[in-house]
């Protein structure tokens, strides 16, 4: 296989804008995850290393939403989710709702040479177990504090706030890879959307929000229901391999999106090199590297014309 510039981009997720006073903040964080992930990548990293890098990175910045500082669901625990897909063998693994862990992407990995690849709270715990990973509590002063502040009002609310003060935006994180070698890897992690009911499932480790082949690779973010329900990464990872352009391949899963009224966002890239992302949602906190230098989509405004940017 021809030697070609490796590609990443990675998300810390995607909702309503209240205010742009911590973007710089997010900005210099992103980037500063890009660029460790990019040079590894430029040292010999493989796709699917370069992704579980980067997935642990963002987890354990509390700034987003999954590892430490990820959402408490409605009886006051945090439970994440998280998935990794190998693009080039077309495996995909993860966790399901696993709690007391400080970084989920790396039961995924672990699972990525496993028969059985895909495994809820207590199996999860017990490989946790298995591999001797510590014991780590991921929930922060300020998610307790608003669990605590929501249940004096019966959890009213559909979600916990997606940020946890106005200097930091949070939400599900993502990222996709490009190696040297044209192999492609993506990742997703989430805390969930918080406050919801005991056991919900996210898409977060599903193909519907996470999806990878030789082609393409996706990783959402947003409403867990309404990505699963469009099977958004699939969807648009399956519309390339089909033959449309990447970026053919998510205006018209973003076009359907907006069409069914889903709140969502997603980045993608494929083996041409091309970075492509897309929203519904107000806002899309991705960085990325195209081979040349650092961008980003915090500032980025789509309309119903234009749901989707690229980078090549």
């Amino acid at each position: 296989m021809n030697s070609q510039k490796p590609r990443l981009i990675i998300h810390g997720g995607a909702s309503s804008l209240d205010d742009k006073g911590g973007l710089s903040q997010v900005r210099d964080c992103l980037h500063e995850i890009v660029n460790q992930v990019y040079t590894s990548l430029l040292a010999g990293l493989s796709a699917k290393e370069a992704v579980v890098l980067g997935c642990e990175l963002l987890e354990n910045e509390p700034r987003f939403n999954s590892g430490t500082g990820s959402v408490l669901q409605s009886d006051g625990q945090v439970r994440m989710s998280a998935s990794l897909m190998d693009g080039t063998r077309g495996r995909f693994s993860g966790v399901i709702n696993v709690s007391w862990l400080k970084n989920p992407i790396y039961l995924a990995n672990a699972l990525q040479d496993s028969d059985d690849r895909v495994l809820s709270d207590y199996g999860a715990a017990h490989l946790a177990r298995e591999l001797q990973i510590p014991i780590y509590d991921p929930a922060t002063d300020f998610r307790i504090a608003e669990w605590m502040e929501e249940r004096k009002d019966n959890f009213q609310s559909k979600m916990a706030r997606l940020y946890a003060d106005p200097e930091a935006r949070r939400g599900t994180i993502g990222v996709v890879a490009l190696d040297d070698q044209g192999n492609i890897a993506a990742g997703t992690s989430t805390g969930g959307k918080g406050l919801e009911k005991i056991g919900r499932v996210s898409d977060s480790a599903t193909p519907a929000g996470n999806y990878a082949n030789r082609n393409a690779g996706v990783s959402c973010t947003g409403v867990g229901e309404d990505i699963i329900e469009e099977c958004f990464a699939a969807k648009v990872v399956i519309r390339k391999s089909d033959g449309l352009s990447l970026i053919e391949a998510m205006q018209r899963s973003m076009q359907e999106a907006l069409s069914n009224n889903r709140d969502l966002g997603a980045i993608a890239l494929d083996n041409t090199g091309t970075i492509v992302w897309g929203k519904t949602s107000e806002i899309l906190l991705a960085a990325y590297h195209n081979g040349k230098e650092i961008g980003d989509t915090l500032e980025w405004v789509g309309d119903a014309q234009q749901l989707s940017g690229f980078c090549q």
